[in-house]
């Protein structure tokens, strides 16, 4: 376990942020560190696969005859790690407190991938063969859209034959409760950019007599969704397949303590979503319109009396099942067209999209994870869905054919994409021996 933690810290240490073009070379020294761990797990014919975009890393174990094929997706990017005033320890140092290891990539992904390549090294160095065969692929875009494994997985699928994936990269319902992801939410990422003219104008002088570049981009965003959570863009739900009357009866069941959850997770002052549904329908199974962001006009300290000549707003659309990437692509854009004042330039610049993606519980391979994971953590593994996306998933299954296993090792308090980002210990070296004996029952299939 020291190795593991070693090997993680180390990984930790590289500030993979994908998005920040000036970071191009910290991404590839991850990649390329990435490569190292999957050497040294005794994987085979490893590469980096150079294209548009940060590399991928391929390596394969293909020994076992007559065995499922697993292939182990994850990602060695990570997001930005600003604010940097809020975290208590420097992000890319890993600092360990306790059990839990705080650093950027600790729970996504870094600390959750490390879990795949561990369990294969735990054959391997021990001189076993495994008892199935694997695939690796790693990417390094996961956190900025993913062109370069989405098009290699269309160019390259009949390379990548195999009988389902295997992801780290969920949580836990709670501590201690093996979980399995079954299904995530899609989604449309936009940028809302807003021009009035060439240059900022003073307030006093112009104003009443020009528009404002940020006043008119609010005015857009808030004709989206209503103050009461409603959807305002006509159609914008109308696709949505509501979940299973089985599947909330399940969720029902779930430990859960609201309060808590609003006071120690969440963090927030209350809980406000749309009305007529349930927080776990409206977290897991229901669309969203999000505001990420917004630039523009004067911020510092002190006063500046600008008329600001343009604005842009970072945000987002998470897509329930049902729901079709294109069309509420064009809603949007439709709706900021038709919302624009006079006087403006609008454009909405789509910066990724995503369908939702929904597993059979009943799977066999997602069946037999259930089960290693109940064997390890001595309770029955529960099944839920996740509010969030991997696009990647649904590749798999449009491009592959293939169904993914989404594994819960990381907790809802790990902080994902946010300040003091961590990774509960235990986990990671529970989730090894989880996924090592997830190996030996598909071997013995």
């Amino acid at each position: 376990m020291e190795e593991v933690l070693n090997d993680l810290k180390q990984w930790l240490c590289i500030p993979s942020v994908s998005s920040n073009p000036e970071a191009a070379g910290e991404v590839r020294r991850a990649a390329e560190f990435t490569r190292h761990l999957f050497e040294k797990a005794g994987l085979e014919s490893v590469r980096l696969i150079e294209g548009e975009g940060h590399p991928l890393i391929y390596g394969e174990w293909l020994h076992a005859p007559g065995k499922p094929t697993l292939l182990c997706y994850g990602h060695y990017d990570v997001q930005p790690a600003e604010p940097l005033e809020l975290w208590r320890t420097p992000p890319f140092e890993p600092t360990q407190l306790g059990d839990n290891l705080y650093a950027r990539g600790a729970a996504d992904d870094k600390g959750l991938a490390i879990i795949l390549i561990r369990a294969v090294q735990q054959f391997l160095r021990a001189g076993k063969p495994l008892p199935i065969n694997v695939r690796f692929l790693f990417e390094g875009e996961e956190e900025s859209g993913g062109d370069h494994v989405s098009d290699y997985l269309r160019e390259h699928a009949s390379e990548l034959h195999c009988d389902a994936a295997l992801i780290c990269d969920t949580e836990m319902f709670a501590p201690e409760l093996p979980t399995i992801c079954v299904g995530l939410r899609g989604i449309v990422y936009a940028e809302l950019h807003v021009t009035t003219g060439e240059v900022d104008l003073h307030s006093g002088v112009y104003g009443g007599g020009v528009p404002n570049a940020i006043e008119a981009a609010a005015r857009i965003i808030s004709s989206l969704k209503g103050k009461d959570g409603n959807f305002l863009i006509p159609g914008f739900d109308d696709d949505v397949i509501p979940p299973t009357a089985e599947e909330e009866e399940s969720w029902s069941a779930l430990p859960f303590d609201m309060e808590a959850y609003r006071q120690e997770e969440a963090k927030v002052i209350s809980l406000h979503g749309e009305p007529g549904f349930g927080l776990f329908q409206q977290l897991w199974a229901r669309p969203t319109i999000e505001i990420h962001g917004i630039g523009g006009g004067f911020t510092g300290e002190g006063s500046k009396t600008v008329i600001p000549c343009s604005a842009v707003v970072k945000l987002s659309c998470r897509l329930a099942p049902g729901q079709d990437p294109d069309r509420i692509a064009k809603l949007l854009s439709d709706t900021v067209a038709a919302q624009a004042l006079e006087g403006t330039k609008t454009s909405l610049k789509i910066l990724g999209k995503a369908a939702a993606s929904v597993v059979d519980p009943a799977n066999p391979f997602v069946r037999e994870a259930a089960e290693a994971m109940a064997e390890v953590f001595g309770q029955k593994t529960v099944f839920t869905r996740s509010g969030g996306s991997i696009p990647i998933v649904g590749l798999f299954k449009d491009v592959l054919g293939v169904p993914s296993v989404m594994t819960g090792f990381g907790l809802p308090d790990d902080n994902l994409h946010a300040p003091n980002e961590k990774v509960y210990l235990p986990n990671v070296y529970r989730g090894i021996e989880a996924i090592a004996r997830y190996f030996e029952r598909l071997g013995e299939k």
